[in-house]
């Protein structure tokens, strides 16, 4: 670049005739839609946090086995209602690693509760890439392999052990399995249907949208909790665990579809006088080409973030009916049985461990909103 006595500048580099003149100058003013749309999202802090929760979480499902101590449904007859135990890396001033002290207990006759003594004279190291109970990893892989297990002689119940002596700890990670994967299998029914009825009221209106906007008003005026309950008990008690975990989402996900569909007709009713689909309807293009090509990619943004906020209201679903004893069974593993388990208000009061349950679901379902609110401020970088 030179510099003209008249203040002028003038390019030194040689003409060339393929350049695009059009091009701009910085290539960083024409960013692409989703990287506007992750330099908003970033911005969200809780949302980002939230986001990265999640993630860690859905990656660490297919591994839950390995990082258990303890089978889900593996059984301690010497330490039933066990309360939680730290785990330890210093004793009497000196760093001997990862240890427990073990643990006797014995049944108080007088309060009719288990009583526990520590013996903090004998640290017990923790068994690393140890040999346990069978599971499978990621889901298909037979292997026995566990992260840590308890030394012999002594037990690591971190968030304690339920009625029957099983690890509440590893019971949580399996439990994971069922109610993370539910609302994401619930949630897919739902937009299926809420999508394709929604579309069509709202693209063909007439007696069309007329006969889908009665039938949602009338799954929307039943009352949903005892609507949940009737179809769980129409479920036949002897199937499987498997049947029912995929009955329960594809339940969930069909009583779902009617508020998605009554945002997505409302949205194509506007959309569908836009000049870009009367275009496309000139030119020949099927309905289903300008639903699927022309009116969906402008309500995306508003799908992904309906779906972020309605998972959480899937796995509430599966936790209430599991609590009420009409959705997942034992031997399946969930929160929501979990939580079955711990209905007893007495227990509660003398082991408040056993409700710990209730967490991972409170932070989940916080997770997905926040998220969900993120993606919102976030999808539409153009609004302000």
């Amino acid at each position: 670049m030179t510099t003209l006595p008249d203040g002028h500048y003038i390019d030194d580099a040689p003409y060339d005739p393929d350049e695009n003149l059009s091009a701009l100058d910085r290539k960083d003013m024409d960013a692409p839609a989703w990287l506007l749309v992750w330099r908003r999202f970033r911005r969200h802090k809780l949302g980002l946090i939230a986001g990265l929760f999640l993630l860690l979480s859905y990656l660490l499902l297919p591994v839950a086995g390995f990082i258990a101590p303890y089978t889900p449904n593996e059984r301690s007859a010497e330490y039933l209602y066990h309360p939680p135990q730290g785990i330890h890396l210093f004793h009497d001033g000196s760093l001997i690693g990862p240890f427990v002290y073990p643990t006797t207990g014995q049944a108080d006759l007088s309060n009719f509760r288990w009583q526990y003594e520590t013996d903090t004279t004998r640290p017990m190291r923790l068994q690393m890439f140890c040999e346990g109970g069978d599971y499978r990893l990621l889901g298909f892989i037979p292997s026995d392999t566990h992260l840590f297990c308890a030394p012999q002689g002594a037990t690591v119940f971190l968030f304690g052990s339920d009625r029957l002596g099983r690890d509440v700890f590893s019971r949580i990670l399996y439990g994971a399995q069922l109610s993370l994967t539910v609302g994401l299998i619930g949630i897919t029914v739902s937009f299926v249907l809420g999508i394709f009825f929604g579309s069509i009221a709202g693209y063909f209106g007439g007696k069309t949208d007329w006969i889908i906007n009665r039938a949602i008003e009338i799954l929307r005026s039943l009352p949903e909790l005892p609507l949940w309950l009737a179809l769980s008990a129409a479920v036949p008690s002897n199937w499987g665990p498997v049947a029912v975990f995929f009955i329960i989402s594809i339940i969930l996900g069909i009583l779902d579809w009617p508020g998605l569909a009554r945002a997505v007709r409302s949205k194509f009713l506007s959309l569908r006088e836009e000049e870009y689909v009367r275009a496309a309807e000139m030119m020949g293009a099927r309905p289903g080409r300008v639903i699927r090509r022309h009116l969906l990619p402008n309500f995306m943004s508003h799908l992904i973030a309906s779906a972020t906020l309605s998972i959480p209201a899937m796995i509430l679903g599966e936790t209430a009916l599991s609590f009420l004893g009409l959705g997942l069974r034992a031997p399946a593993v969930s929160w929501g049985v979990m939580l079955n388990d711990a209905q007893n208000l007495a227990s509660i009061e003398i082991y408040p461990w056993t409700a710990i349950p209730m967490l991972p679901i409170i932070v989940v379902v916080l997770a997905f909103n926040f998220l969900g609110d993120g993606l919102r401020d976030s999808l539409d970088p153009y609004k302000s």
